[in-house]
């Protein structure tokens, strides 16, 4: 099996991650890691691993972009970091935007962690009594991804190839 972990990543959290999923993909796997930037091609790929930041509770538009030029039908799994807590709605809703965009291809899971925000958004946002609540929240996200995130993300990548080798698929 033909594995590529794609990641878009601004601060290092997701290529965090992303190092993480690689690190957890067994050694019998032909693997590759890569900027989206950098991809020339998905249609060797077997499973194909696509990351992003949570940008405004959505995917960023580089990674937007990438998501789209996935060929239908390939293995994909999503992940993600964001300043939000495990299973926020900011997070889910950015995830299923990422769903949306390849309904013809075969999603065999998603996994998304907390990653430090800049304080500079965290102080712009603050300003803003809509978005005050998730700024009081970002902040706490100080040391993310931390070694759980890590072990967490390996234990993704193995169950990942594990679904994508038997066909399985996110319900």
């Amino acid at each position: 099996m033909k594995v590529l972990v794609a990641y878009f990543s601004k601060t290092g959290n997701t290529e965090k991650i992303a190092r993480a999923i690689y690190d957890g993909i067994e050694q019998q796997a032909a693997k590759d890691i890569m900027s989206i930037k950098d991809v020339k091609g998905l249609d060797d790929y077997d499973l194909i691993f696509c990351g992003f930041p949570v940008h405004a509770h959505s995917v960023p538009g580089p990674a937007e972009a990438f998501i789209k030029t996935i060929p239908e039908g390939k293995n994909v799994a999503f992940f993600a970091t964001h300043g939000s807590l495990r299973g926020g709605p900011l997070a889910i809703t950015a995830m299923h935007h990422a769903l949306g965009l390849l309904p013809k291809s075969k999603i065999v899971g998603t996994f998304g962690c907390r990653g430090v925000v800049s304080y500079d958004i965290i102080d712009a946002l603050m300003e803003k009594p809509e978005h005050k609540w998730w700024a009081l929240e970002a902040q706490s996200a100080v040391g993310h991804p931390d070694e759980a995130d890590i072990e967490d993300a390996k234990d993704f990548a193995a169950l990942m190839l594990a679904k994508a080798r038997h066909g399985q698929r996110l319900s």
